[in-house]
């Protein structure tokens, strides 16, 4: 963000994004898929920082979605530096898992849409009121934190998103930890993994019990951004206990499908290619493919069904224009297939800014 880069007072800064999709007429299976195109100006976002002195800032993130129907905070927190390499944070964090959640921007990443792993399993934009540590030695980078937990009851069979609480009157009778560790060996080249831990439960009860809802989530990452290549793979799994609880909690009766999964796995490999890196220009055209699979209910607590449309292999082909960095223009088709034979393809085009 802005604020990081200067000397002293306010700084302001935003991305947005204009997303068009249209859908296949019909499911994998050929049966009517029912889907009407759209397009929508998916977001607008606008950072508003102040940097005190060498020592404290501020900065926050505030998003108008959907042409200005939603309005949210998305990240805003107090930064003290400790000494030069490691600092204080405090406030509404972005949790920091996965490339997405804390690096969102639409002109950074390849895709005209996020990957499903990281809206679901990791389920970007994911902030949680908080604080904690951050700071760098040499190649090494770390952050780690203590946040409200999930609220479990929120849990569904598509993964963990609808357990965010976002900062909005947060229950916190159950906190979580989370710690994040990345490592540059050679320049464009990052590796690292991340980890989450906490209840989910919030001091909801089952048949006059506390239902605790441990909720475990970790995931791996690698990336290389050198000589044109951009190469992406990340791969996720999470844990949910006492997930019959947060059925119950739901009003999922047994047998159903609609069931929380008891574990989630997800992952997806991407690559891309700059083919005018040599051409001496700043324009990119960098044509990528990316490859997901996603189970949101690799495991469901006894007595339940599992879906079998939440087990998804998405393909995506694409191409990317940028004539400066800060702007993007993007076009892909959506390959989606699952168990149940559902999935509907689609074609997705996005153009998207970053300032």
């Amino acid at each position: 963000s802005k604020v990081y880069r200067v000397r002293q007072g306010v700084a302001i800064a935003g991305y947005g994004e204009l997303h068009y999709t249209n859908y296949a007429s019909e499911t994998e299976s050929g049966a009517p898929a029912n889907r009407a195109d759209a397009v929508d100006f998916l977001r607008a976002i606008v950072y508003v920082g102040y940097k005190f002195d060498d020592r404290i800032l501020f900065n926050s993130e505030i998003e108008f979605e959907h042409g200005g129907e939603e309005v949210a905070l998305e990240f805003a927190y107090l930064d003290y530096l400790l000494r030069p390499g490691v600092g204080v944070r405090a406030g509404l964090l972005l949790v920091p898992m996965g490339f997405i959640n804390e690096v969102h921007e639409p002109p950074t990443f390849l895709g005209t849409t996020r990957p499903e792993t990281e809206r679901q399993i990791l389920p970007s934009t994911w902030r949680e009121n908080g604080l904690g540590v951050f700071g760098a030695a040499g190649p090494v980078a770390f952050r780690a934190y203590v946040v409200n937990g999930f609220r479990g009851s929120g849990f569904g069979p598509a993964g963990l998103r609808g357990g965010r609480q976002s900062g909005a009157r947060a229950l916190a009778e159950d906190l979580a930890a989370v710690a994040r560790v990345d490592v540059s060996p050679a320049l464009g080249v990052l590796v690292g993994g991340s980890a989450y831990l906490g209840n989910a439960g919030q001091g909801d009860t089952v048949a006059g019990r506390r239902v605790d809802a441990r909720t475990f989530v970790a995931e791996a990452h690698a990336q290389v951004r050198a000589r044109g290549w951009d190469v992406r793979a990340l791969g996720a799994v999470a844990t949910v206990d006492d997930a019959g609880d947060l059925n119950a909690l739901r009003g999922v009766a047994p047998g159903s499908s609609a069931s929380v999964g008891a574990r989630l796995l997800g992952g997806y490999v991407q690559l891309g290619y700059d083919v005018l890196a040599r051409a001496g220009t700043e324009h990119q055209l960098i044509p990528y493919v990316r490859y997901e699979a996603l189970d949101t209910q690799a495991r469901v607590p006894a007595g339940y069904a599992a879906d079998p449309a939440t087990d998804r292999r998405i393909w995506s082909l694409g191409v990317a224009w940028k004539p400066i960095p800060g702007v993007a223009v993007k076009a892909d088709a959506e390959l989606h297939r699952n168990d149940a034979g559902t999935g509907v393809d689609r074609f997705n085009l996005n153009v998207s800014y970053l300032f």
